[in-house]
């Protein structure tokens, strides 16, 4: 069984490269370069990194690439859900095989207001495919988008049914009150996808967070969890409502171009678009501002 992840971890990027297909120098390049600067761990192929808009063998490939270029695979979590069951079981079954320590897992988003025995099955299926390497599967909560909720009286169910495979939850619906009912069920990891959570994470109440905009912030999370620095949680909380009212995939594309000097970084796969420049330009000069407080 994979070691339990908590503490910071950043949803990350997937950069893009001039054909649009995933870079995966610059992948791997960017999540080494989060795990020595912050970040306990990583979620790759999640909502930031744009999974649902590769291929199966593109997601595979990019999977390949962290494992082939020493990425340190037991502090990896990788998004493995797909709308179709043999998708995911397929994504499922290469990521045991390359030892990542998680599997993190939307519902089949497709049909809306499927009854709680299918997505039990749809479950039972992926805990069947890895019975052998035992993956460890994380419930991934994003009803705004998936349009299916992990609610907690599932939860319950699958915990139930699969008690040593379901270990946790990314929670995406922002709705703190949903966290900390799914983190009162107790030996379950949640995530809330804020790192606005962290000191009552610290406190014992959360695993840590999962982040998009630990791309960006990382150090700062890092020391509100490690240390429990309010003033560094404060600014790393003022860089995340950069994005707010702004796509956020792409905001933080556009910023991790910024902080990298690399504009390479800020390409994004259809249907994603880059931001507008009004946008890029606010983005890039409130992060350098506060930055440059927190520096003084």
């Amino acid at each position: 069984m994979s070691k339990t992840l908590s503490g910071v971890i950043a949803a990350v990027a997937t950069p893009i490269d001039e054909n649009g297909a995933p870079d995966l120098k610059r992948a791997t390049d960017l999540a080494k370069h989060l795990l020595a600067n912050g970040c306990d761990g990583l979620n790759v192929l999640g909502s930031t990194g744009e999974a649902t808009s590769f291929s199966l063998d593109e997601r595979k490939a990019v999977m390949d690439a962290y494992k082939k270029n020493g990425v340190p695979m037991d502090r990896l979590m990788v998004g493995t859900g797909a709308p179709s069951v043999s998708d995911a079981v397929a994504l499922t079954r290469h990521a045991a095989a390359l030892g990542f320590a998680g599997a993190l897992v939307l519902p089949p988003f497709y049909y809306k207001g499927v009854p709680d025995d299918g997505l039990v099955a749809y479950i039972e299926a992926l805990v069947k495919a890895t019975a052998d390497a035992k993956l460890p599967i994380y419930l991934y909560h994003y009803p705004e988008l998936s349009g299916l909720p992990w609610h907690v009286e599932l939860i319950k169910r699958l915990r139930s049914s699969f008690p040593s495979r379901i270990v946790g939850l990314k929670d995406s619906s922002g709705d703190m009150a949903f966290a900390r009912s799914a983190a009162a069920l107790g030996g379950f990891a949640v995530f809330p996808s804020t790192e606005a959570c962290l000191l009552d994470a610290r406190r014992g109440e959360f695993a840590g967070c999962i982040s998009a905009t630990a791309n960006l912030n990382a150090d700062l999370c890092a020391r509100a969890w490690a240390q429990g620095d309010a003033a560094a949680l404060d600014a790393a909380v003022a860089i995340r409502k950069l994005f707010d009212g702004r796509p956020l995939v792409s905001g933080v594309k556009t910023l991790l171009a910024h902080i990298h000097n690399d504009p390479a970084l800020a390409r994004v796969r259809p249907p994603l678009a880059a931001v507008p420049s009004a946008d890029r330009e606010a983005i890039t000069a409130g992060y350098d501002a506060i930055r440059a407080i927190k520096a003084a």
